[in-house]
């Protein structure tokens, strides 16, 4: 790497003032932190080897974005100690510790003097802040990061499994394939048309109880966390064919937000509509990547950073689909199907890109608006390790993500760690007063879904 390197469209596109978006991971550890045994597995780790977290972002006179790297790292200046964060007079650590990172969303910025990113030890919660900007890298590439600080708590010595993707054998014929062609081409120009229509043109989402806004992102926040089971996803995927863990959450999704709906808006939540962004990993090879051996073996360019799109996700509220709860995710997986098979992730990668890098930041803060506030909502999903890993010998409990703020008053992060998955949702408490009542939406939806899948199998 180079003394200066440039910043990465999309990563420029991150470091607006505008925008300035910050990645939190919360780390839950099951026993009381040791603060120098942290800084010395930090000092000897693969993170402090890697060229963007010894690099500090400049701009050069005509204002063009720079990394540039530093001599040494001072892990003073990035490792700090909280206390007395319990202001909300509550003996729930989840509480206390989702107020202290709802609070992180919206007011506090990473300075710029010193490489992009933090680390917040809540010592009286046993709990990790990792605070790294998404200049830096996406959900996927900084998750891939931590993990390959951990360890098995099994087997001390040998770094997490990374789970592998499941390849498909096509044996289709000719003909099939063909038709797969022309789907793809039709439904790639059918979404790209519904996207273009909600960045130029009135398409966008009605009023409801969940709308942002333009300059909703600097309201306060409140954060709940929904709390899953995989065993409870893998049954309600079992029952509906050919389903995956994406299209069980995305029916959890629409069901939980129609009974909020319901609840708050009774007499107009029938037959409405309301669009999510969801985010998509690009990577040839999908989920987690094994860090590594990517660091021995491949030019960083290849694998870090931000390497995601995003697919507008329709969620209608119908009240025939009561009495079935299991029809969330049959309608959840039918438009994600169609949505796989488009290139719409992949489309709007490349229109971000190609804006941020021939028409600037200001056309790229302006079309990223017209999205954002004509949709309700943005939910992301990585899939962590399945089995119990540790941190400096420390036994990890629980991973949860979440990021600062936008404009939607809704944003839903999902991480799945050991058996169970955990979903931060971080809204703008003027607007959804009751995050937790939410988040129990959710998990109320996943439980009576398993109950039917039950007569299914």
């Amino acid at each position: 790497m180079e003394a200066e390197e440039p910043v990465t469209p999309v990563g420029r596109f991150f470091v607006q003032e505008e925008i300035n978006q910050v990645i939190n991971c919360v780390m839950g550890l099951k026993n009381p932190i040791n603060i120098e045994s942290i800084k010395a597995e930090i000092r000897n780790s693969i993170m402090i080897q890697h060229p963007r977290f010894q690099s500090v972002l400049v701009r050069n006179k005509n204002g063009r974005e720079y990394w540039e790297r530093t001599q040494k790292v001072n892990l003073d200046n990035h490792i700090f100690l909280i206390q007395d964060v319990n202001d909300i007079c509550t003996d729930d650590d989840d509480e206390i510790v989702n107020k202290y990172v709802s609070d992180l969303t919206v007011s506090s910025p990473l300075s710029a003097d010193k490489p992009l990113w933090e680390l917040h030890i809540l010592k009286d919660q046993n709990v990790l802040v990792w605070r790294i900007h998404h200049a830096l890298g996406d959900g996927v590439s900084l998750m891939s990061l931590i993990l390959a600080m951990c360890r098995k708590v099994d087997e001390p010595g040998e770094l997490p499994t990374v789970p592998k993707p499941v390849i498909k054998n096509n044996n289709r014929s000719r003909r099939e394939n063909i038709w797969e062609l022309v789907m793809r081409i039709w439904l790639s120009f059918v979404y790209t048309m519904e996207l273009f229509l909600r960045c130029f043109c009135s398409k966008r989402d009605g009023k409801t109880k969940i709308s942002g806004g333009s300059g909703v992102e600097f309201w306060p926040r409140k954060l709940a966390t929904a709390k899953f089971k995989l065993d409870d996803m893998k049954a309600v995927k079992n029952a509906v064919p050919n389903a995956t863990t994406n299209d069980v959450l995305f029916g959890v999704i629409s069901a939980g937000l129609s009974r909020y709906l319901d609840y708050h808006q009774p007499s107009n939540s029938k037959g409405l509509r309301i669009t999510g962004l969801g985010m998509v990993n690009l990577r040839k090879q999908p989920g987690l990547q094994d860090m590594s051996e990517l660091v021995k073996n491949k030019p960083l360019s290849s694998w870090w950073g931000n390497k995601f799109g995003f697919i507008l996700l329709p969620v209608y509220h119908d009240e025939n689909v009561d009495n079935d709860p299991l029809q969330y995710v049959k309608r959840a997986k039918e438009m994600l199907d169609k949505k796989k098979l488009s290139l719409e992730a992949h489309i709007a990668y490349a229109i971000g890109n190609f804006v941020m890098s021939f028409l600037g930041p200001k056309v790229a803060m302006w079309l990223n608006n017209r999205v954002v506030c004509s949709t309700s909502f943005t939910i992301s999903n990585v899939v962590g390790p399945q089995e119990e890993i540790m941190f400096g010998g420390n036994p990890i409990t629980s991973f949860r993500v979440t990021s600062t703020s936008l404009s939607h008053a809704l944003t839903m992060h999902m991480v799945s760690y050991a058996g169970k998955a955990e979903m931060q949702i971080l809204v703008a408490k003027d607007i959804i007063p009751d995050p937790q009542f939410l988040a129990k939406c959710f998990e109320d939806a996943l439980l009576e879904m398993k109950d039917v899948s039950k007569d299914c199998i």
